[in-house]
């Protein structure tokens, strides 16, 4: 098996040499597509391979990855981004797989490591993640009788793990992009719904999820959506609501999930509602029920530590200091999980 390694990079001068040595290793021709960079990203690329291209950025990052997958010739394609190191452990392990994997692999997911903790938007330390790609697909008949063509791809899971050492998040960067997207009249799949219900939740500032409100309304009043996309849009208008002060709103979205499946995001909102209008005691029972008692749909740092540290505020605004300082040492304690 042979490896283009495909990146598409802006202005990565300070992680740029440390994501390439790590993948010379197991790189049989390294592909850098730059979108703009006004640093030395480029010249810094131009020590690893001589396949720099310039590509202008229209606000499209699937374009970007396409054209850079259009310039490779191996068997398959890694895709790269310049905030990823793999160490030498899974460089052993990526290597193994590259001598071994069955030629109709088409996928192969490798687990991808948040370590800047203080700065996710994900939902878990550790997620499998698509990464290397057969560049050539070939269709095959399959089933003995009513035999039909193979259309799913076949798909790996690897043990390799890729450390992703990000300088802050791109939530902000990432936002702009979705805006700009829906403004375009680009429809979000279910997949990228989500993701843009997720980035507000975890990332948004109150100016963002503002401008996402005529989106979500829009996507509660589609029939054509499901009742996750449905229960997601209610999540982040609810938050819009609150934060905007529009207590009617609010309320109807609220009490409407409450009543069918209550989760953990509307628990959370309607707690710090309460604690907001100064009602201790109400917000208590929402933000045990958004911790303890219910599910994430959105985001699991719903019940984490923002929300411990509201719990055990309001235990000892009620005069419960032992419980008080039961959550704040919880808040303390609390951490990412694993896997989700």
């Amino acid at each position: 098996m042979t490896i283009s390694v495909c990146m598409i990079v802006k202005n990565e001068e300070q992680q740029l040499a440390a994501c390439l040595d790590s993948l010379v290793p197991i790189a049989d021709e390294i592909i850098v597509v730059d979108t703009g960079s006004t640093d030395s990203t480029k010249e810094i690329a131009a020590r690893y391979t001589d396949r720099i291209y310039d590509f202008p950025w229209i606000d499209d990052f699937a374009a970007a990855r396409n054209f850079a997958f259009s310039k490779a010739a191996m068997d398959y394609i890694y895709t790269a981004d310049a905030d990823e190191v793999i160490d030498e452990d899974n460089i052993r392990l990526f290597r193994r797989v590259k001598e071994l994997l069955p030629p109709e692999v088409e996928i192969v997911q490798m687990y991808y490591l948040n370590l800047m903790e203080e700065n996710a938007v994900y939902n878990s330390r550790r997620e499998l993640r698509p990464k290397l790609f057969r560049r050539l697909r070939t269709f095959e008949w399959i089933n003995p009788i009513h035999e039909t063509v193979r259309l799913d791809p076949v798909i790996y899971n690897s043990d390799i793990e890729i450390r992703h050492l990000a300088r802050g998040h791109h939530a902000k960067r990432d936002l702009a992009a979705f805006g700009k997207a829906i403004d375009r009249g680009v429809k979000l799949d279910k997949v990228l719904h989500s993701m843009y219900a997720k980035e507000l939740f975890i990332a948004g500032d109150t100016e963002d999820l503002k401008a996402a409100v005529p989106f979500f309304r829009e996507s509660l009043a589609d029939p054509s959506r499901s009742e996750d996309e449905h229960r997601e849009a209610r999540c982040v208008l609810a938050r819009a609501y609150r934060l905007c002060g529009d207590t009617a709103g609010f309320f109807a979205l609220c009490l409407r999930d409450v009543i069918a499946a209550p989760c953990a995001e509307m628990c959370s909102e309607t707690g710090h509602f309460f604690y907001d209008s100064g009602n201790y005691a109400e917000a208590l029972c929402w933000l045990n029920d958004a911790i303890f008692e219910t599910e994430a749909v959105i985001s699991i740092f719903v019940q984490g530590t923002e929300n411990l540290e509201l719990l055990a505020d309001c235990y000892e605004k009620t005069g419960d200091p032992e419980n008080a300082a039961k959550y704040r040492k919880m808040a303390e304690e609390w951490e990412i999980p694993d896997t989700v």
